[in-house]
């Protein structure tokens, strides 16, 4: 745990579909901008879903899978508010989302995202896998496989959407796109890094750790978090690549 003066409240909310948690994300983003909230982590998992970020809206080369196989698969395919490309959520993955006010000193895009990188190379580390950054993406690799993805948003230096770490993900399913519109790279998890993966609520407390750490914060954790709160006004953004 880290042991600084920034507070973050972390959320585990569990299985949650795509559009609940945009819109959680949404109305927790106005609660931070107004100060009615500390700094919020959400963690989750989504049921089998492709997200085009904002480089993908209105062109889905990247989606090479017919209509009929996404439903035959019960994938949907949804318009994000992210930066960056094409790529898949599901069951067995870990999502976090990150609702943080960067003001007043981490007010640095590029520092945020690779604070994002660290925390995630820092969490899998504790299971004895050696993660690194692949010169020119973003994202938390494996040799030439991608572990993480990363996509961000930041609206007045409040971030939201984050990062998708594949644990027990079924990989079959990426070869339903291009994932990032990445042609010559993988994917990997880290149940095919260990042969078996440990529990979701280990790799979950691993990242709540790590970023305890780099963020240098203190963390408090809940169960609860989608309510009844409505969506927030989503404001113009600032966003990066997966």
């Amino acid at each position: 745990m880290g042991g600084g003066e920034r507070e973050i409240e972390v959320r585990h909310l569990g299985l949650v579909p795509y559009a609940e948690a945009v819109a959680l994300q949404k109305a927790l983003v106005e609660d931070r901008k107004a100060g009615r909230i500390p700094d919020q982590l959400l963690l989750l998992e989504h049921p089998p879903v492709i997200t085009l970020g904002v480089k993908t809206r209105s062109d889905r080369t990247h989606v090479v899978a017919t209509e009929s196989t996404l439903r035959e698969h019960g994938i949907e395919v949804v318009e994000t508010g992210r930066g960056g490309d094409v790529t898949y959520h599901g069951p067995g993955q870990l999502v976090g989302y990150p609702i943080f006010d960067l003001k007043p000193d981490r007010c640095d895009v590029h520092r945020y995202v690779r604070d994002l990188e660290a925390g995630l190379m820092r969490a899998v580390e504790r299971f004895g896998i050696r993660a690194g950054r692949m010169p020119g993406l973003t994202g938390v690799w494996v040799g030439d496989e991608k572990l993480a993805a990363i996509g961000i948003r930041i609206s007045r230096w409040v971030t939201s959407h984050g990062f998708a770490l594949n644990v027990t993900t079924d990989l079959a399913h990426f070869e339903f796109i291009v994932p990032c519109g990445i042609t010559d790279k993988g994917v990997t998890s880290l149940a095919r890094l260990l042969g078996q993966a440990p529990p979701m609520a280990a790799v979950s407390a691993a990242v709540i750790d790590a970023f305890a750490e780099v963020f240098d914060a203190e963390t408090t954790e809940s169960g609860s978090g989608i309510g009844d709160q409505g969506p927030g006004v989503q404001a113009a953004a600032s966003s990066v690549s997966s």
